[in-house]
């Protein structure tokens, strides 16, 4: 099939190409993305979130981490800290910029396939151009478009889900390793008290005051103690350097790292149980992501069904034959069309493989829509459970140990209990003071899973027993 004019041709099927080529070319801005994250997860960030490329944000994050472990480094400001610090915070950014342009290039045309020839038949030369391109990718060009924006948006909700775990991670981190300090300084008291109560009864002993066995009943409970003290140590040890890591902390910044001496107090009321409803549980992440993913899985299979059957080139070609001997040049212009035919393969593979992700994306929709409500129960049960027992530490058994303390002490004054009745006694408040510190950590760490099981995905909390209130007096 010859054509009036070749160069009209070419210049027509080159300016369709890269029209359709630059349409189907959707730039990914990861400085928007990272906006609509801060937007989205506000509560978390604080709008802190920032993926550093250029030395000045370099420079600007370190400064800023510098400035924050001057000082002891409360909840807040360990979520800025590693927002500011973390290389795994900003692994994250880079890895779901590196997702979104791969979702975007499913939106593109693949590039057309120019292809030149040169033959020589005596004294003939024939020079042969193709310029050939997918007839079926330009066709299906809007399914693929919408196709790569849903994968866009799937990678943007997962952008958020992740930080909002991440910093859920730290506040956790950070009340473990504060409530682990706290409770080596209550720790310390105890042994303390063991030891001298034990000293104490030795001498008793060797001057005839107190039995072998009355001595023996101090001894191991300083024994216990030191065990208690060694694994308390431990505890602050390994809960401090989980911090560390969280925060993404050098060795020089990991010595400069200062937590404060308590857990904060409670909040005058708890969350309102009315956070728990439909409405919340159809904002959360995990359920937009496996809705986005339905509807990705539903264009899929649209678009799939057709390429599994077919696929079609379409290719314009423009050939000259020159002959030397007859001086004569001829041009001859043209298209090729190339078809695959279904012969071996119908894809009825590929159609049952669209067919079974389809179904698993909408009954992962479903079970995700089913489970929001009850889990955010869940958590607010812990959350709820948490509060009331650390609640009820700080209200009645506390002030009712520091009561029997000073009793106790009056009653040691007047000589009515001996000094270890008045060290058990002490004993006995410590170990209440140090359940109570558990509670106040339950709480925290419970209330840190609520947060994130409000917006993000499901966090599951589990309230612990509380520790003993006392050891018991040794006598």
């Amino acid at each position: 099939m010859n054509a009036p004019s070749v160069k009209t041709i070419f210049k027509s099927g080159a300016v369709v190409t890269a029209v359709l080529v630059l349409a189907g070319c959707a730039s990914v801005n990861i400085d928007q993305a990272v906006k609509d994250t801060n937007d989205t997860t506000g509560a978390f960030t604080k709008g802190k979130l920032e993926l550093s490329r250029t030395d000045q944000q370099v420079q600007a994050r370190q400064k800023l981490s510098a400035e924050l472990l001057a000082k002891p480094l409360g909840m807040d400001e360990a979520v800025q800290l590693a927002l500011a610090n973390s290389p795994a915070m900003q692994t994250l950014l880079a890895q779901s910029w590196a997702d979104m342009a791969q979702a975007s290039q499913v939106g593109r045309i693949t590039n057309p396939v120019f292809s030149f020839e040169r033959l020589r038949y005596g004294s003939e030369l024939e020079l042969n151009r193709l310029l050939s391109f997918g007839l079926i990718d330009i066709l299906t060009l809007p399914y693929r478009q919408g196709i790569s924006r849903g994968l866009m948006a799937q990678a943007r909700v997962q952008l958020s889900a992740s930080v909002i775990e991440q910093v859920t991670a730290v506040r956790q981190g950070w009340v473990r390793a504060v409530a682990a300090k706290q409770t080596l300084q209550y720790a310390e008291q105890v042994n303390a008290s063991a030891q001298a109560s034990a000293e104490l009864a030795q001498r008793m002993q060797q001057v005839g005051n107190f039995t072998k066995l009355q001595r023996q009943r101090q001894q191991v409970f300083y024994a216990d103690s030191v065990a208690q003290l060694a694994a308390a140590r431990h505890a602050d040890t390994a809960s401090r350097e989980e911090l560390v890591r969280l925060l993404g902390l050098t060795d020089a910044q990991a010595g400069q790292l200062q937590l404060p001496e308590r857990l904060p107090d409670l909040p005058k009321e708890p969350r309102d149980a009315g956070i728990v409803s439909s409405n919340a549980a159809e904002q959360r992440l995990d359920v937009q992501l496996a809705r986005s993913q339905l509807d990705t899985a539903g264009r899929a299979q649209g678009l799939n069904l057709l390429t599994s059957v077919v696929d079609v080139e379409l290719g314009i070609r423009r050939d000259t034959v020159t002959n030397a001997t007859a001086g004569t040049r001829t041009p001859r212009n043209g298209y090729e069309l190339g078809i695959r035919l279904p012969i071996f393969d119908w894809g009825s593979a590929q159609r049952a493989t669209m067919n079974a992700q389809s179904l698993a994306a909408a009954s992962r929709y479903e079970s995700t829509v089913r489970g929001a409500s009850s889990q955010l129960r869940e958590s607010y049960s812990a959350y709820r459970t948490a509060y009331d027992v650390a609640k009820h530490y700080r209200d009645e058994i506390v002030p009712l140990r520091r009561a029997m303390a000073e009793e106790n002490g009056l009653r040691y004054n007047g000589m009515l209990i001996s000094v270890f009745e008045l060290l058990a006694d002490s004993r006995d408040q410590v170990s209440s003071v140090m359940a109570a510190i558990n509670s106040y950590q339950q709480f925290w760490l419970s209330d840190a899973a609520l947060a994130a099981s409000m917006t993000g995905k499901p966090m599951s909390m589990m309230v612990s027993a509380p520790m003993a209130g006392g050891t018991g007096s040794a006598q």
